[in-house]
């Protein structure tokens, strides 16, 4: 609770709640003055924001050399931390491990109905998403449902198109089940497959293709959609 409070605190503040937002879109380091120009306030007053988030360690900072000569320069990124807001405290990663743990204790039952439900729940998400508008949806409209669905579950995600819309790249630089699968690969076969509910809740015909997974070393998880409707 106390670390909570003290979450809430940090983040009530506007300017470093949006300096935390924008941290998360980088995917990437940032410096002092990279805060200080994009929001245009002094440099102290970056390093005060910036101190404060790391202070309830919701990001991480180093010091580089730039290869210039001169001091090094300090830089921050988004903490490896799980982040939890919930009064009162609950563990829900606690029972998730419970859940996925006893799924996978029934071996090649328990991974089909593993991946079953992912999928599942990863079309109904996106089910939820879109059926307010009752119109059939564009290429481009469908990709805001999804970019729109996977920022609000905390992907931090990318996507990128070629020209003629037969393939989106998508990427992901926060895991969700990133401590659950320091402990089981398999959770990353869920994912794949909550991934492809989401996309095959919107395209009839797509195959998702992960080629790169943040467990093997890459910044993050990235996947190739090939779209099969035109």
């Amino acid at each position: 609770m106390e670390q909570t409070l003290k979450i809430t605190n940090v983040l009530s503040d506007p300017t470093r709640f949006s300096i935390y937002q924008y941290i998360a879109n980088q995917h990437s380091e940032v410096t002092v003055q990279e805060i200080a120009d994009n929001f245009n306030i002094h440099p102290n007053v970056a390093r005060l924001h910036l101190s404060k988030l790391e202070d309830v360690k919701m990001i991480v900072s180093e010091t580089k050399k730039t290869g210039k000569g001169g001091r090094p320069s300090r830089i921050y990124r988004l903490s490896d931390d799980v982040v939890q807001l919930n009064f009162p405290y609950r563990d829900y990663q606690l029972l998730s491990e419970i859940a996925i743990n006893t799924l996978l204790s029934l071996g090649e039952v328990g991974k089909k109905a593993l991946m079953e439900t992912g999928h599942k729940f990863g079309k109904e998400i996106m089910e939820k998403e879109y059926r307010k508008s009752g119109q059939p949806l564009t290429f481009s409209e469908k990709l805001n449902y999804l970019k729109d669905a996977a920022n609000l579950l905390g992907f931090y995600p990318e996507f990128e198109t070629n020209e003629d819309q037969t393939k989106v790249y998508f990427k992901i630089f926060n895991c969700p089940f990133k401590e659950v699968v320091a402990q089981d690969q398999e959770i990353c076969k869920m994912h794949l497959a909550f991934l492809e509910g989401m996309f095959k809740s919107l395209f009839k015909n797509v195959e998702l293709i992960e080629e790169d997974n943040m467990f093997k070393g890459c910044s993050s998880c990235n996947y190739l959609a090939l779209i099969h409707e035109n």
